[in-house]
């Protein structure tokens, strides 16, 4: 009998595969094809439609996508990562709180387009439009933005140090670590991106329709030249670094003796 424990570890390793087919698409589209990145996260969701039973695909991408939001808001919640609850520890803690929320995100754009074949109405725009008609709901987006602001900065120190592999299992294959490092630094860059769109839509008036999602985020930079290309290389590196990870990553036991993993040293 399968425990919840397990459920929760099969459900997580789904998300890091649904992760590895987004990223790579992302990348794939950005190094080939300048009319269906012009058209951000929607121009992905597509091509991935495209595919041999695409429908299927987006289905488990929705899955997956959901499944990798709520590990990232139990690493919040009940910290079974153990970040710990000084400041470093809560500032990692609520980075990853947004990006359970961009994963959220996604997962309903890939649910519009597994039911409609699209998401016309612009998901996050949308929520982000219910948000901003609430009291005090352009601070809540302003304050969303500065979470994608310090998931980037802690994305791009991971990129650097190298310290993800810390939760990779040892017999993962050798080439983890370059495909991580430049992974990570340029997730670092499109979290910035879309962090500044937030924090104007909501601190200064930028209106909803500014805010930029992960496909949206790498578009914006397709006039940058070679930072474009390499965020591009980036993400499709990252892409094929999360089907490592949906294999070796070191997922942690929701159960309440074995909270805490054993790391790789």
């Amino acid at each position: 009998m399968v425990d919840k424990s397990e459920k929760f570890s099969t459900l997580v390793r789904i998300g890091f595969f649904s992760r590895a087919i987004l990223y790579s698409v992302l990348g794939l589209i950005a190094l080939t094809s300048a009319g269906k990145i012009s058209e951000g996260t929607n121009g992905i969701f597509q091509a991935i439609k495209d595919f041999p039973l695409g429908t299927a695909i987006l289905w488990l991408m929705v899955l997956g996508l959901f499944g990798y939001a709520l590990f990232r808001f139990a690493s919040t919640a009940f910290d079974i990562e153990n970040h710990g609850s000084d400041k470093t520890g809560w500032a990692k803690r609520i980075g990853h709180a947004g990006s359970a929320i961009g994963h959220l995100a996604l997962a309903y754009s890939a649910y519009k387009f597994a039911t409609s074949g699209s998401d016309s109405g612009g998901g996050a725009q949308e929520a982000a439009s219910g948000v901003l008609s609430m009291e005090f709901g352009g601070t809540l987006l302003g304050l969303l933005g500065i979470a994608f602001f310090i998931t980037a900065v802690f994305q791009a120190k991971k990129g650097l140090t190298g310290s993800f592999m810390n939760r990779i299992s040892g017999a993962a294959p050798s080439q983890t670590r370059l495909l991580g490092g430049a992974g990570y630094v340029a997730r670092a860059v499109v979290f910035l991106v879309i962090g500044w769109s937030l924090f104007k839509a909501g601190f200064m008036s930028g209106g909803a329709q500014q805010i930029k999602t992960l496909g949206d985020a790498v578009a914006s930079l397709a006039g940058e030249g070679a930072i474009f290309t390499l965020v591009a290389i980036g993400m499709l590196a990252f892409g094929l670094f999360s089907l490592i990870l949906a294999h070796y990553r070191i997922i942690p036991d929701m159960g309440s003796d074995g909270r805490v993993p054993s790391f790789r040293a």
